[in-house]
């Protein structure tokens, strides 16, 4: 299923097909006689005697040909508040044979600013679908035809909404593919692609690693017989060299839990585990499509964890790019030893405003907060504030978890300067927190968001069907706008 949106400042006759109009909170349609014919509005208004009226939506039949949907605008609506509108609408006609409809602007009660631009992005994300290994493709579309004078999105916006989405689409993409299409090969030859709407691309393969001394997230590569990379993307939207913002995620492309396996059930999911960089990769892209005015960096460790020969083993230790030991206790805990280089390289290479990074980083998360916030661990609480202001504003929510140096203690090693797991148990996001806060090394401002409940959604949430959700792209992207432009 597809959606297309077009705009035309046209009026179109009433006799037309699928009309979607706009009332206030108490459905009065007083105003609406310009808009419809004598029999509709005589029809509606006496199905309007005895419908729901706390309903959001009301759809009513005309004719086999002809729908007219009329939404209630409340009062004091947030921007969230309507895309879940535009959302709902798309719900309530992702269906039967009737696919155009006629979307007029004019009827618009209250003055919102930007209504229609958040309306209609609401409804293009909830639309997204991942079909791409159906060999039964459907070919229905679902047209929106914007009319009318008044409260017609700008360029701009239409510029920018449409970045964001093809940005959050992107990374769905991403996190949807399965583990033997979207390996860390395929993944970074992906990224260099990206070189085509303007972003900065390195690729940094196993032996430039190697000879950095990145051995850290090599480990976690090392039963694979795919590569290891780390890729940097670029984004100059400021002319002069302003210290950029750069944002870091973890890219295990497939999660075996090495010889620390993992439980054969849901085992699957864990080509979910590279959704950190996915966001990472969508907010660069997002950035680069609506042409940011923003120097930022998105930098991303691509590995996957496997079984074998040469796997690595728990109770190895490495010697991480900031020189310091790591203990290897547990395999399955690789994502931080991805994200330790990845967070000192960062830091060391582009000497960043701040730092923030994305990962599906612990279960833990998801016990404490199951899947209505991602965890939030900041050294920095300016821009701790900051992100959760963004988060509320498009309802990707974020909740602030504790660091401090008595979990420390939990993390240290008897062989090593640190190891990579508390085996004594509790706290388990919280001691993941600080063994990468180890990695920043000049007191960097710096977050690290675990998006390990929020990274998909088996049942679909207000702006997402089931699976990938990109969490993380619109986030950040409110993050720079709000703060940083």
């Amino acid at each position: 299923m597809s959606i297309n949106i077009t705009f035309a400042k046209n009026k179109v006759s009433k006799s037309s097909s699928n009309l979607i109009l706009f009332s206030n909170d108490k459905y009065n349609i007083k105003d609406f006689k310009k808009f419809l014919s004598n029999h509709e509005y005589s029809y509606i208004n006496d199905l309007l005697k005895s419908n729901d009226l706390k309903q959001n939506i009301l759809v009513f039949e005309i004719n086999s040909k002809k729908k007219i949907i009329l939404i209630s605008i409340k009062n004091n609506l947030k921007f969230s508040d309507i895309e879940n509108l535009g959302a709902e609408l798309y719900g309530r006609v992702n269906y039967g044979k009737n696919c155009d409809y006629f979307l007029n602007t004019d009827s618009l009660p209250n003055k919102y600013e930007n209504f229609i631009s958040h309306f209609l992005h609401g409804c293009k994300l909830k639309s997204y679908e991942f079909k791409k290994y159906k060999t039964k493709k459907e070919s229905r579309i679902i047209s929106i035809n914007v009319i009318g004078k008044k409260n017609q999105p700008s360029s701009l916006n239409k510029l920018k909404f449409k970045a964001i989405e093809e940005g959050t689409f992107y990374a769905r993409d991403l996190v949807s593919e399965p583990g033997n299409i979207l390996h860390p090969d395929e993944y970074a030859k992906r990224l260099n692609y990206l070189r085509k709407v303007g972003l900065k691309i390195n690729i940094y393969d196993q032996k430039k690693l190697k000879k950095l001394g990145m051995n850290a997230l090599l480990g976690v590569g090392m039963g694979s017989i795919r590569g290891s990379y780390l890729v940097t993307l670029e984004w100059n939207g400021k002319k002069n060299k302003s210290t950029p913002l750069a944002f870091v995620g973890k890219g295990v492309t497939f999660d075996t839990g090495g010889y620390s396996l993992k439980p054969a059930r849901f085992m699957e999911d864990m080509t979910y585990d590279m959704a950190g960089s996915a966001a990472v990769v969508g907010l660069m892209k997002t950035l680069a499509l609506r042409k940011a005015k923003i120097n930022a960096v998105g930098v991303v460790g691509l590995v996957e964890n496997m079984v074998s020969g040469v796997a690595q083993r728990p109770g190895d230790i490495v010697k991480s790019y900031s020189g310091k030991t790591i203990e290897v206790l547990n395999t399955d805990a690789e994502g931080r030893l991805v994200l330790a280089d990845a967070l000192t390289f960062t830091e060391k290479k582009f000497k960043p405003k701040l730092i923030v990074d994305l990962a599906t980083l612990t279960g833990a998360i998801i016990v404490c907060l199951g899947s209505e916030y991602a965890g939030l661990f900041s050294n920095d609480d300016k821009l701790s504030k900051q992100i959760s202001s963004a988060g509320e504003k498009v309802e990707e929510k974020l909740w602030r978890m504790p660091l401090h140096k008595n979990y420390d203690k939990l993390m240290n090693s008897k062989n090593a300067d640190m190891q990579n797991i508390n085996y004594i148990g509790g706290a388990g996001s919280t001691t993941a927190a600080q063994f990468l806060q180890r990695f920043i090394l000049n007191k960097t401002p710096w977050a690290h968001l675990d998006i390990a409940g929020m990274a998909f959604s088996k049942y679909g949430g207000a702006l997402n069907s089931s699976g990938a959700t990109g969490f993380g792209v619109r986030l950040l992207n409110q993050l720079i706008e709000d703060n940083y432009e």
